[in-house]
C-alpha cells in the first residue's frame, strides 16, 4: 500500500486540532469550594507525582535556515497503582497550558482533597503553570537543575588563579558547601555563602571577556535562581532518606518519546510553532491511550477500548 507523506500530516493535523477544539477554556484557578467542603468529601487517592520539564525544537520560518530553536513544555503524573498520563504544549504559542495540564490530572482521576507534589525546574512558565490546580499540593525545585548549574560552574572555576589578584579563595570548594547547604534546605545559609561569593568574583565586572567574568555572571544568576524559588527548596536529604521524589529524571523518558526523538535528535526537521504543537497533542493522546476514545467519540458505532497491536511472526 503506497501513502502520500503530505497526506498523512495533513490528516494528522486535522485530528490534532479537532482534539485541540474541545479543550475547555482556560481560567487563573481551578481550586473549587472551601475547606469546611473539602472535609467532608470520601478520602482521597494515593498521592499524584507530577515532573514538569522542557526541551528545544527545531524552528522553521519559511526558507531561514537559521531561524533557531522554541521551546516546548511536557510533563508526565505519576501514581503508584495507576499508569502514567502526559501532557505537552509549545511556549509563546499554546493559549491554555493549565487547562491541559487540569484535564491530565482528571483523566488521571485527581480528587480536590488529593495531595500532589510538582517538580519543575523553576521557570517562570512552569512556576506558573502549577499553581491554583490544587489545595493539597506542594511544588518543589528540582535537585537535579540544582546539581547541573553548580556542576557547570565548578568546570568553568577549574583552572582559575585568584591569588593574582589577592583573593585567597578556592570556588569549588565554596560551591560545594553551598552544594550542601541546599541539600539540607538550608537555603537562608546558601543565599549568604552565594551572596559572599559573588562579592569577592566582582572585581571581575570590568572584565567582561575573561572567564573570571563568565563565572561571576553565573554565580550571580544561580543567585536569582535560587532566591526566587526560596520557597520550594524543601529538605532534599530528608525526601530521599524517606524514599519521596526530588526530581524530575522520571520525566527525561517523557521528553524523549514526544518532542526529543521525533523533534530534534533522529529526524532532524524543521517546525512551526502550531505544527510541532499539535503533534504533541497527538502524541501524547496516543502514549495516553485516549486516541481512540476521542475516535469512538466523534464516531459512536466504534469500539473506544485500546486494543493490543499483533506481534508480527
Amino acid at each position: 500500500m503506497q501513502t502520500n507523506i503530505s497526506s498523512i500530516f495533513y490528516k494528522a493535523q486535522k485530528v490534532a486540532k479537532r482534539l485541540e477544539s474541545e479543550l475547555g477554556e482556560e481560567q487563573h484557578m481551578y481550586i473549587e469550594g472551601c475547606p469546611r467542603d473539602w472535609e467532608k468529601l470520601p478520602k482521597p487517592d494515593i498521592p499524584l507525582t507530577i515532573g514538569i520539564d522542557g526541551g528545544y525544537i527545531h524552528a522553521r520560518e519559511g526558507n531561514n535556515r537559521k531561524a533557531g530553536w522554541f521551546e516546548a513544555i511536557v510533563g508526565k503524573s505519576l501514581q503508584d497503582d495507576r499508569g502514567t498520563k502526559r501532557f505537552g504544549f509549545v511556549v509563546n504559542y499554546d493559549t491554555k497550558p493549565k487547562r491541559r495540564l487540569y484535564e491530565m490530572l482528571k483523566k488521571q482521576g485527581m480528587q480536590i482533597n488529593q495531595e500532589m507534589t510538582f517538580l519543575s525546574d523553576g521557570g517562570d512558565v512552569v512556576r506558573e503553570l502549577q499553581m491554583y490546580l490544587s489545595p493539597y499540593s506542594e511544588h518543589i525545585l528540582d535537585w537535579f537543575h540544582i546539581t547541573m548549574r553548580i556542576t557547570v560552574m565548578k568546570q568553568v572555576a577549574k583552572g582559575l588563579s585568584l591569588e593574582d589578584v589577592g583573593l585567597k579563595l578556592n570556588v569549588g570548594d565554596e560551591l560545594d558547601r553551598i552544594k550542601w547547604c541546599l541539600w539540607s534546605g538550608n537555603v537562608f545559609k546558601a543565599l549568604k555563602k552565594l551572596d559572599f561569593l559573588r562579592f569577592d568574583l566582582e572585581t571581575f565586572y570590568e572584565k567582561k571577556k575573561s572567564k573570571e567574568y563568565k563565572l561571576w555572571k553565573m554565580i550571580e544568576e544561580f543567585y536569582g535562581y535560587i532566591e526566587a524559588n526560596e520557597a520550594y527548596i524543601p529538605d532534599y536529604g530528608a525526601r530521599y532518606a524517606y524514599g519521596e521524589s526530588i526530581s524530575t529524571a522520571f520525566v527525561e523518558s517523557t521528553v524523549n518519546e514526544v518532542i526529543s526523538k521525533r523533534m530534534v535528535k533522529k529526524q532532524q526537521m524543521r517546525w512551526s510553532k502550531e505544527g510541532a504543537h499539535l503533534m504533541i497533542q497527538l502524541r501524547t493522546k496516543t502514549l495516553n491511550l485516549e486516541l481512540k476514545e476521542s475516535f469512538a467519540n466523534w464516531y459512536p458505532g466504534m469500539d473506544g477500548e485500546e486494543q493490543p497491536l499483533p506481534i508480527a511472526a
